[in-house]
């Protein structure tokens, strides 16, 4: 079912029995499979049917039962997915959620309202991701998580209130970072979280050290822009 005010691009096929409830865009050369739901109000009891939308870009693929709720008057009134984005079965995108390019969500994980992820984020299965959390790019959640606080890019965390424990190599030489950049990365985390500074002196000393390096600078300008905190270190 294809409802008002919706609009799908060249080349995107959509399956038996989904519905694609209202005011969606759907660019184009998608795959959305059987049974998932696209742009149904949100479960936000502040939403009064205002004009909100949900925006999906090109070459997506969203596997069976994923939802993807409408944006609210909170959140600019926009959902937004970008292009080469994966959403495994019954993927919970809420309200006013901006998933990044070459993202990957896997198999029943739960975003709640107004999250936000960068580019090239990994999330494995069964994650719940709070709202208003931010993933920063290049980052891998894994099985179980479940995330509080932000996530600082190119990380790896991990655990029932998720926490960091380590830096995402494997995905970063997957996608023909230089060696060097993920040395300085990992100088920069260890910095942050294994040095015992404080975290005002760990990020003059990262800096002093590699705050050439657009990647470590990325690291400290998300670090001190998060307005929930982002994680700590796994526990010992």
């Amino acid at each position: 079912m294809i409802g008002p005010a919706t609009q799908v691009g060249a080349g995107t096929v959509i399956g038996p029995y989904a519905v694609i409830q209202s005011h969606t865009t759907i660019g184009k050369r998608n795959r959305i499979f059987q049974y998932a739901s696209i742009g149904a109000p949100p479960q936000d009891l502040k939403f009064h049917d205002e004009p909100s939308r949900v925006e999906i870009g090109d070459d997506n693929t969203i596997r069976e039962f994923t939802t993807i709720h409408r944006g609210t008057e909170g959140g600019q009134l926009i959902t937004r997915i970008g292009n080469s984005v994966l959403l495994m079965n019954y993927v919970h995108i809420a309200h006013d959620c901006v998933i990044g390019d070459h993202s990957i969500i896997a198999n029943s994980t739960e975003l709640g309202g107004h999250c936000v992820l960068e580019e090239w984020v990994v999330v494995a299965g069964m994650c719940g991701i709070h709202q208003f959390a931010h993933i920063g790019a290049h980052a891998m959640v894994a099985a179980g998580a479940k995330v509080s606080q932000d996530v600082p890019p190119f990380s790896m965390v991990a655990g029932d209130r998720a926490r960091l424990v380590g830096v995402n190599t494997v995905g970063l030489r997957r996608r023909g970072f230089e060696r060097e950049t993920i040395s300085a990365i990992e100088r920069t985390y260890r910095k942050l979280y294994y040095s015992g500074l404080l975290r005002e002196d760990a990020i003059k000393e990262a800096l002093a050290e590699d705050g050439g390096v657009a990647e470590v600078r990325r690291v400290i300008d998300f670090i001190t822009a998060s307005k929930r905190g982002v994680v700590g270190r796994e526990r010992e």
